[in-house]
């Protein structure tokens, strides 16, 4: 099973720490996000890796090299300009091979398996694309109402009857046919996978994830992921 990495992300809320380096080089607890998802793919065995790098590639490229010193096999499908996440993995098909593969957003800091996945895709199946979902967190405290009374005040709740796509799926290789030259896997691909019935869904519960998309989100994760920082020789 291979995995292939959206690493070209501008990161344009995160500046200045994105002015001198793509959005999955920003660091966690000293460590880049990208390094933390080779080490997490690793950890369930997945050691082929795929990495798509467009802004400021090259610190990417530097950084992870060929993958020999994180102990998996690295290949780069490098953007000259900006393609989307549907324009990203197809300019990556070259390097793709197999029935299926797992794809992710390179914003993402999770320790959900993603092995679960790979077992809801099969080229004889119904789905050609599973999606991890995550219940939706509040970004907000929320007031406990009763008869017009505050009863109590939960502080960013996960709301558990809603569910957010979190940014990592399996992939049969046939999408690769249906993805746009340029554009976005979300909005051009997968719904129309959803009108054909073609998406199964994986609910994670009780696992860490979040999506980096601020300097909160920094913060947040520093605390939430200290204990599982990759270890540096």
């Amino acid at each position: 099973m291979k995995a292939v990495i959206l690493a070209g992300g501008f990161g344009k809320r995160l500046k200045p720490l994105t002015d001198d380096r793509p959005k999955p080089m920003v660091e966690i607890s000293g460590v880049p996000i990208l390094e933390w998802q080779v080490n997490w793919l690793k950890n369930y065995n997945v050691k082929e890796i795929i990495i798509c790098a467009g802004y400021l590639k090259g610190s990417v490229i530097d950084h992870i090299g060929s993958g020999q010193k994180f102990g998996v096999r690295v290949g780069f499908a490098v953007e000259e300009e900006p393609l989307g996440t549907g324009g990203a993995l197809k300019n990556a098909r070259a390097l793709i091979s197999g029935d299926s593969f797992i794809a992710m957003n390179g914003d993402v800091l999770t320790n959900l398996d993603p092995m679960k996945l790979t077992h809801l895709v099969k080229p004889e199946g119904d789905a050609l694309c599973s999606i991890a979902a995550v219940p939706l967190r509040s970004p907000y405290g929320i007031i406990e109402i009763d008869n017009g009374r505050a009863k109590g005040f939960r502080e960013k709740p996960t709301l558990s009857e809603y569910w957010i796509n979190a940014g990592i799926y399996c992939l049969s290789t046939s999408v690769l046919d249906m993805l746009p030259d340029k554009g976005s896997l979300e909005e051009v691909t997968l719904p129309s996978l959803a009108m054909d019935n073609k998406i199964r869904v994986e609910k994670y519960i009780d696992v860490l994830w979040r999506s980096i998309d601020t300097h909160k989100d920094i913060e947040e994760a520093q605390k939430e992921f200290q204990a599982l920082a990759p270890r540096r020789s």
